[in-house]
């Protein structure tokens, strides 16, 4: 791969002025807020600006900017074209593109969520005639609905498959709204009743099921409890309809998941149980070893050391025979590197810091660098392990690692346990490290100006 060198953005630091790299990303952020934009800025941002490192910025930064300095464009402000950076200009430039961007903004990549739906001309059809768009008069005035097939059955697939992409990139919180249309679309090509097989119906109420706990997961990481468990419940109903062991066992895994996140850790385990009922006869052990860790957690919750140990017992033991042809798709995250994380949550809400600490280390280096989101999700798992293992210098360095990935990842679960680390490192400020690091989050945050 040939590398063209970064060149100094000389417009972007006159625009700067005598003020610091922290003073104007603080300015940054209070622009951002005036126009409902949230960025992660600080100084490191502007200095790779500055540096050239960063060549076009993302929409919402370009947003902030556009705000800032009125009448001017991305290249009176010094940048390259979008089209040069990440368009064909720049594979051409740099021979082979990177496997993920890592600045594009979520907004951009949420409006495939709608373009994907929309690309088939008998989705668009189908869609249209389902009255999803315009008036009542002039839905009434449609065509009854065409049999739905294919295309619409792959769209409503590829939908689910370009959800869990992003939300890998970046987490919940800037897809969560825009992801919410292509259910609506699912479910209404569901309810119209027009499948024209009977494989086509089992595949759609499948692939609606997939994009409510897609959504309800979106929901979840970006702090939406309600609408998560409300997008679980149907996930589970239309599993239990359609007869779906598959779906009903992924319906229980994220419905125990959020139980424990919003402490009902006995709703937890009866769901964790659930769901491995439903999946026992599917043949796959890797799909047993999460709800077993599902369970785990909820038992950690209730402070049942013994059964949250037995629990991971299993999840260790189901993980070790290895992959199977019969793994749900929606499982390619559920690596060695999440089963290290999940127990490590375990031995954290059991009050075991130092060991809870070891497994998240574990998690971050098996952890692949694409799956962003996991990525920074560890890292703050580490962070907070260290903190309340008295360990605040080691916290601190872990702390600044989440912070870098937070420009590319948007998620209010990362953020919420970024600050209770932050709570517990407050009464060590004293240590060089821990100041640096507080004064930097603060600064990030908006807590301090």
């Amino acid at each position: 791969m040939v590398s063209t060198g970064a060149v100094p953005n000389l417009a972007f630091r006159r625009l700067r002025g005598q003020r610091s790299a922290g003073e104007f990303a603080a300015a940054v952020r209070r622009a951002a807020r005036e126009i409902g934009e949230q960025v992660a800025c600080d100084a490191r941002y502007i200095g790779r600006v500055e540096s050239g490192e960063i060549r076009c910025p993302n929409y919402a930064y370009e947003r902030v900017f556009l705000h800032m300095f009125p009448g001017t464009t991305l290249a009176d402000l010094g940048f390259s074209s979008r089209e040069t950076v990440r368009g064909r200009g720049a594979r051409a430039t740099v021979g082979t593109p990177p496997p993920t961007a890592p600045h594009r903004d979520t907004d951009e990549e949420s409006d495939v969520l709608r373009r994907v739906f929309m690309t088939s001309g008998t989705a668009t059809m189908a869609t249209a005639t389902l009255g999803l768009g315009g008036t009542p008069a002039a839905a009434a005035a449609r065509p009854a609905p065409r049999r739905v097939g294919e295309a619409e059955v792959s769209a409503v697939e590829k939908a689910v498959r370009q959800i869990r992409l992003l939300d890998d990139r970046h987490g919940g919180d800037g897809l969560y709204r825009k992801a919410s249309r292509p259910l609506r679309i699912a479910y209404a090509l569901l309810d119209s009743g027009a499948a024209a097989k009977r494989s086509t119906a089992g595949r759609l109420h499948a692939g609606a099921g997939e994009l409510a706990i897609s959504v309800g997961w979106l929901a979840h990481d970006s702090g939406r409890f309600e609408d998560a468990r409300s997008h679980y419940a149907e996930a589970l109903a239309t599993a239990r309809v359609a007869g779906d062991a598959a779906l009903e066992a992924h319906a229980f895994c994220n419905a125990s998941f959020l139980a424990r996140d919003t402490g009902r850790p006995r709703e937890s385990v009866r769901a964790a149980e659930a769901g491995q009922r439903a999946a026992q006869p599917l043949g796959s052990p890797r799909l047993l070893a999460l709800l077993a860790l599902r369970e785990a957690g909820g038992r950690a919750g209730l402070g049942d050391r013994v059964g949250c140990e037995r629990a991971i017992g299993r999840a260790h033991a189901a993980f070790g025979h290895g992959r199977s042809d019969a793994d749900p798709e929606w499982m390619s995250f559920f690596r060695e590197a999440e089963l290290e994380f999940l127990e490590a949550q375990c031995w954290s809400v059991l009050g075991e810091w130092s060991r809870a600490a070891r497994h998240a280390r574990r998690a971050v280096r098996l952890q692949d660098p694409h799956f962003t989101r996991n990525l920074a999700l560890y890292r703050a798992e580490l962070t907070w392990d260290l903190a309340r293992a008295g360990e605040a210098a080691q916290a601190a360095a872990e702390g600044h690692r989440v912070l870098d990935l937070l420009d590319r990842v948007r998620s209010t679960r990362i953020r919420a346990m970024l600050a209770g680390s932050v709570t517990a490192l407050r009464p060590q400020r004293g240590t060089r490290e821990v100041r640096e690091f507080l004064e930097r989050h603060d600064e990030v945050s908006g807590t301090r100006e």
